[in-house]
């Protein structure tokens, strides 16, 4: 990659990793289903903002609106939900780290659905250390049955198997020609079709007291910066850098979110949230597979 995909990468880090910090503040005071909703509805606002200035428009044929809904349950819908709702009870920076499980499960997933992504030696070794370092994450108070936050943590590694199979369901998008643009205002948009009745028959936001400032404006960020934005470098850094060096993204993601929370929200970094991101780390190595490449290259 050149400087300018480089900056690009770490931008989009930044502003995913902003994404925690955000959904920690907004869920202070709304509700975790009505900020996945402001969320997506505001991202679908300005994305669809962004085509009609392009000169394009979503497609409106049956298919396409299938696989949006499609993604947009797998994607946004259920995945963002929980995420914010693990929110309430852990900190930016332990949800940014299991979050970071995902192209872990995403190998699992692969192997289970595709006959083109089976399962190797390098990635299973990433699977397993990723394993472990979600068993590092959530501690031995899981096992006493008296961790209070274990379910929250087991909602965001839910929430990354969620992530792992839109991978997977999102493949067909290039096979139907739709520009990845598109694909990411149609799921968006599709997204907030979904979450509207729920937040409506569940939160009923009508009775709830209003949000203060702050919470409104993390909810700002979060759909404008970390999701309308976010898309728009993540297809740029695909289109000229590829999927392989895009997974680059998913190192960078928890350090920009355990800062944010450590300098903006006082939270505490555990040894064991380092050993469990070391461990994940690991695996992720193990299964973008360069490192050996280059190690094999060089004794060859």
């Amino acid at each position: 990659m050149n400087g300018l995909e480089w900056l690009l990468l770490i931008s989009l880090s930044v502003l995913w990793g902003g994404s925690f910090l955000f959904g920690k503040i907004a869920v202070a005071e709304i509700a975790p289903l009505s900020v996945t909703l402001g969320r997506v509805a505001l991202a679908a606002l300005a994305l669809n903002l962004l085509l009609l200035a392009l000169g394009q428009h979503l497609p409106l044929d049956r298919a396409s609106w299938r696989a949006f809904l499609g993604m947009g349950l797998l994607n946004n819908a259920v995945p963002f939900t929980l995420i914010f709702w693990g929110q309430v009870h852990i900190g930016a920076g332990l949800a940014s780290i299991l979050n970071a499980t995902t192209p872990l499960w995403t190998v699992v997933v692969a192997h289970l659905l595709t006959t083109d992504e089976k399962m190797n030696a390098g990635k299973l070794l990433g699977v397993l250390l990723g394993i472990a370092g979600v068993a590092a994450l959530i501690g031995p108070s899981a096992l006493a049955g008296i961790g209070g936050d274990v379910p929250a943590m087991i909602a965001v590694v839910l929430a990354t198997l969620s992530y792992a199979c839109a991978g997977i369901f999102g493949r067909r998008f290039a096979r139907m020609g739709l520009a990845p643009l598109s694909v990411a205002t149609g799921q968006v948009t599709a997204a907030t079709v979904i979450m509207l009745p729920l937040v409506l028959l569940v939160d009923r936001p009508w009775t709830a007291a209003a949000p203060g400032m702050a919470a409104v404006v993390a909810l700002v960020g979060l759909a404008l910066a970390s999701t309308a934005l976010a898309y728009v470098i993540y297809f740029r850094v695909l289109a000229t850098a590829g999927a392989t060096n895009l997974l680059l993204v998913t190192f960078l993601i928890p350090p920009s979110a355990l800062a944010f929370g450590v300098m903006l929200l006082g939270e505490h970094v555990l040894p064991r949230h380092l050993l469990g991101l070391a461990l994940i780390g690991g695996g992720l190595v193990a299964i973008d597979g360069r490192v050996w490449r280059r190690l094999r290259h060089r004794s060859a």
